[in-house]
């Protein structure tokens, strides 16, 4: 389950962890328009998208490689191999993102 697009990782997620790389480096972005707005540019409380890399044992929701929505403010960051990724549990994910639930019919109006 814990697989990087790369190679496998050398970690094993328990009970409801997840962990995710996040899709942008903190700092500098450009808005939808092409704008580019600088890291120190205050915003508000803004929710971010990651990819899923490896979960545990007790996740129902998310599969590896899922993207999902989660607040930065609330995380706990871990260097693997030298990468940054970001741990949290299944519960402190906003939303699931991925191509399994299109065209579901028991899909709800949790996931986008």
């Amino acid at each position: 389950m814990s697989e990087n697009t790369d190679d496998k990782l050398p970690i094993r997620m328990l009970h409801d962890r997840v962990l995710v790389r996040t899709d942008n480096p903190e700092g500098e972005r450009r808005s939808g328009g092409g704008i580019l707005i600088p890291a120190t540019a205050a915003v508000g409380r803004r929710l971010a998208w990651a990819e899923v890399v490896a979960v545990g044992q007790n996740v129902r929701t998310v599969e590896t490689g899922d993207r999902v929505l989660y607040d930065p403010e609330d995380r706990a960051e871990v260097e693997v191999r030298g990468t940054a990724y970001v741990l949290m549990r299944e519960r402190d994910l906003h939303a699931v993102a991925a191509d399994r639930f299109e065209g579901s019919k028991d899909t709800t109006g949790l996931y986008l």
